[in-house]
């Protein structure tokens, strides 16, 4: 199974790569400039912080984030998921997907914090970078910090809605959307970020004030052609962050 190196800095499983940015329930960002709907969500989320005791006997906290699947999505993708492996790709598996989806996610929203456009060649469609560039630049300081997904503070993680479609030509392209449920405590006004859940999240021995998260939604989706001579690469295609690039 191919493993082609994101960027030099992580490996995607199952000869992938991406080329789409876009996110639940605001506008998507998309290589035209156009506005689409999200497709119905793929999973509901219930979000609890739990208390327990480390072996130092210290209090903390941890975030649990339980995922409740569509029945009619989760089957409608598992039968994609054998299309996929039947016809275009033997070796595909989703779950080496979601895990390389997920490192991606974390690489390039880095990367869109920092405003580092000229690294996200290769890796997002060059026609959505202008796009992303332009909408990036003009934000406040702390919605930049809040694009930005730390490994660690990704809570969820789940695929979307699959497609597999022809184009004028007989081209084949094969397009997989992805949901993530991150952590941040970049100070966001309230009241611009209605839909988003906020809890306090206390780490050590109780005697600090407990951290003020948010627990924001994004989603990606990435595409790959399946063309015969095409390079097997999967592209982020399209972004959406929720509230933040409104």
């Amino acid at each position: 199974m191919a493993l082609p190196m994101l960027r030099g800095c992580y490996r995607l499983p199952s000869t992938l790569s991406f080329t789409r940015l876009f996110l639940n329930d605001s506008p998507v960002l998309n290589r035209s400039g156009r506005r689409r709907l999200s497709p119905c969500s793929a999973a509901a989320v219930a979000v609890s912080v739990r208390p327990y005791s480390s072996e130092q006997g210290e209090h903390k906290q941890k975030v649990v984030v339980v995922g409740i699947p569509n029945p009619f999505i989760w089957f409608r993708t598992r039968i994609y998921y054998f299309l996929i492996r039947t016809y275009f790709d033997k070796e595909f598996n989703i779950e080496e997907f979601a895990e390389g989806a997920k490192q991606a996610f974390s690489h390039v929203s880095r990367l869109l914090s920092q405003c580092q456009f000229e690294a996200l060649e290769g890796l997002v469609a060059k026609d959505l970078i202008g796009k992303l560039e332009e909408k990036c630049s003009s934000l406040p300081s702390d919605y930049k910090k809040a694009l930005s997904a730390d490994p660690d503070e990704i809570m969820y993680t789940t695929p979307g809605d699959v497609g597999i479609f022809y184009d004028d030509n007989g081209r084949k392209f094969v397009s997989i959307l992805m949901r993530f449920w991150y952590l941040t405590s970049a100070q966001l006004p309230d009241e611009s970020m209605e839909g988003t859940r906020i809890f306090k999240v206390a780490i050590g021995d109780g005697e600090e004030e407990p951290e003020t998260k948010r627990l924001l939604t994004a989603i990606y989706e990435f595409q790959r052609e399946f063309t015969k001579g095409v390079p097997p690469d999967w592209t982020i295609t399209r972004i959406e962050h929720s509230k933040l690039l409104d």
